[in-house]
């Protein structure tokens, strides 16, 4: 007989909350609201007096990544570290490894078929990669709801998070098959989803996340037309202003070439009137001279004269 689908098909997500993203990782790899940030709190409470024992009294800075907040296992804002993730899964019989691992070579070419749970880290963050119901899901707790992952993207995925510097852990061993579901989380924060309404969910965000990006990218390019505008309009303005300059300049160079040919008129209209003046003088000279010049007197003999004897 088929053993059902855990817990009736339905899946556990946990949304972000402060910084308890290990609290919503390792109660997604259990597919259940099993731990609360208080219990994770006591397990590196444990594990920090366990360290003191052995480094007989006070904790060291080289020895852990919280000492500033008096711990190595635990922080102020609620990062815990991958000890306290280990202890917690422990309690299930369950066992945390790096996938460098050397017993794991195999399953960073085949991680689909031969692994059931993933936890990632990096920095302040952890979250699960989980196969439920002989399917793969991104419980990511930024995420609104899981996110699907089909096994050809999942191998994909893991070797982009491996290049991106994320720390990747397998889960091993057996993991709980059926929780007690309860009306409404303990944690307050979690929520129980059938994989279509977790598909939902999902194609709802990523289209309100491409309307976004689009009305961003339309502002974006409305300032740059605006700009743009703006630009052309000091353009058209400047132009303006050099043609109405060039114009005034052109008007002036104008007036002094009329004023320098009426000058050059008026000294040629002189000339002329002078040189009339000069001609006319000359004539009235030439026509008193015969008038001033006296001929000598000559006698002429008639000879029809009776006066004149021959």
């Amino acid at each position: 007989m088929e053993e059902g689908p855990s817990n009736g098909g339905l899946l556990y997500h946990e949304v972000q909350e402060g910084k308890l993203c290990a609290v919503h990782c390792v109660n997604t790899v259990l597919q259940g609201p099993y731990f609360s940030e208080l219990d994770l709190a006591a397990l590196a409470s444990d594990l920090d007096k366990q360290e003191r024992q052995v480094l007989g009294g006070e904790l060291q800075p080289e020895h852990g990544d919280f000492l500033v907040d008096g711990s190595h296992n635990v922080s102020l804002e609620g990062n815990f570290s991958i000890q306290v993730l280990q202890k917690a899964l422990e309690v299930w019989d369950l066992e945390v490894v790096p996938l460098d691992a050397p017993a794991l070579e195999e399953s960073k070419y085949n991680p689909e078929e031969l692994e059931n749970a993933f936890i990632c880290h990096q920095e302040d963050h952890w979250f699960c990669i989980r196969k439920v119901n002989g399917e793969w899901y991104n419980f990511n707790s930024l995420y609104p709801a899981p996110e699907h992952l089909s096994k050809f993207y999942l191998c994909a995925y893991l070797d982009s998070l491996k290049a991106s510097g994320w720390t990747i852990f397998t889960v091993k061993g057996n993991f709980p098959k059926e929780c007690n579901i309860p009306s409404e989380s303990a944690s307050g924060f979690g929520q129980w989803l059938m994989p279509d309404d977790a598909k939902k969910i999902t194609e709802s965000c990523n289209k309100q996340q491409v309307t976004r990006a689009t009305d961003i990218e339309r502002q974006e390019m409305d300032m740059l037309y605006a700009t743009r505008e703006d630009e052309d309009l000091n353009a058209a303005i400047l132009a303006s202003l050099l043609d109405a300059s060039n114009s005034t300049s052109g008007y002036g160079t104008h007036i002094s070439g009329t004023g320098e040919s009426s000058s050059t008129l008026g000294n040629e209209a002189h000339i002329s009137e002078a040189t009339e003046d000069s001609t006319k003088n000359e004539k009235d000279n030439t026509e008193q001279e015969p008038a001033s010049t006296s001929s000598p007197s000559v006698s002429v003999k008639n000879e029809d004269d009776p006066n004149i004897h021959g």
